[in-house]
This record gives structure tokens, sequence and C-alpha cells, in this order.
């Protein structure tokens, strides 16, 4: 096994897995069968039928607050590198670190002018 090159043992490392998943599946499907139910099809089993359709709307604002959440989120993750390697780096880093914080600030900023963290339609909005 030693003298193998890395991509066959992975090759066969994934047809292993393959293996095992197609075998585990079809073990459940043969001990365990499956007879198809009306009731059974339906996106509930709680005894109430369903009404109306299942795919909600979300508004896109909601997105927005949650791709700046990330963005945010990320950001920090960053700092807190920073703050463990902040002995090794120095002045340079400081003056790094400040640098994508401006950076960041002015993000936050223009997203705010543009109204992406405004939970309010703007009709309400205005009226706060």
């Amino acid at each position: 096994m030693q003298n193998l090159e890395p991509a066959v043992v992975i090759g066969l490392f994934a047809l292993l897995i393959l293996s095992a998943l197609l075998g585990l599946l079809w073990l459940s499907r043969w001990l365990g069968g499956y007879r198809s139910q009306w009731d059974k099809e339906q996106p509930y089993e709680c005894g109430i039928p369903p009404t109306g359709d299942a795919r909600a709307r979300v508004p896109v604002r909601f997105y927005i607050v949650a791709v700046s959440f990330l963005v945010f989120d990320i950001e920090a993750v960053f700092l807190f590198i920073w703050a463990v390697a902040y002995w090794e780096l120095g002045a340079k880093g400081v003056v790094g670190a400040c640098i994508f914080i401006a950076i960041l600030l002015l993000g936050l900023i223009y997203e705010w002018r543009k109204g992406g963290l405004a939970w309010a339609p703007d009709k309400i909005a205005k009226d706060l």
C-alpha cells in the first residue's frame, strides 16, 4: 500500500464509501419495504389536510441582512486572528488592521445609507 499514488488511494477509498452507501440503501429498501399511501405522500402527516402553497415568499430584506451578518461575522474572525498574532505583527499589523476596519466601516455606512439594515418598509420607516 505504500507504493500507491495518493490519487489511487483516494479513488479506492471513494469507491469503498460509495459501495458501502449503495449497499446500505439497498439493504434498507429490501428489509424495510415500501408501501405508497396517499397520506404518506403529503407534506405533513399531522392529520390536518394541507391548504395553500407550502413555499412562502420571504422578503429580500431578510437575505440582505443575512448576507450582511455573514460579511461582518467573517470580519470578526479576521480581527480575532489579528488579535492572536498582535505581538508578532507589530506596527505594520496595527496599521493593516486599522485600514481593514476603516474599509469595513465605510461599507457599513454605505449599507446603512442605502437602507440595507432597515427592517420596516420605507413608508413605515419615515413615520418613525
